[in-house]
């Protein structure tokens, strides 16, 4: 699938508004916000590159689970007790950047 945008956003080569970063996970707010708060949570290592859940092997399932982990311990830095995670699945699933990422919406402004 190429190098997509949030390649380029996890190696810092363009700028995003992050507002997470532990090394291996990075959230930047969603530049199309669908709630008040809308990141997006990546794996910032290329080893954990993986276009879609749909492409996940042995390998790289743990990726959606450290990409969640993230984003739990995020909302309770912040003090966010509701909030919803979702993943899009391919094309039909409205996913527009092949790069494994989750939604993080909140009604809470940051």
């Amino acid at each position: 699938m190429g190098d997509t945008i949030f390649h380029k956003i996890a190696r810092a080569e363009i700028p995003a508004d992050v507002v997470y970063d532990d090394g291996v996970v990075m959230a930047f707010k969603d530049i199309h916000p669908k709630a008040p708060t809308h990141l997006l949570f990546i794996a910032k290592d290329a080893s954990d590159f993986v276009p879609s859940i749909a492409d996940m092997s042995d390998a790289t399932a743990h990726v959606p689970g450290m990409l969640i982990a993230a984003a739990q311990r995020f909302a309770k830095e912040q003090g966010i007790d509701g909030y919803k995670l979702t993943f899009h699945v391919g094309k039909a699933g409205e996913q527009e950047v092949f790069y494994l990422h989750l939604h993080f919406l909140s009604q809470k402004t940051l």
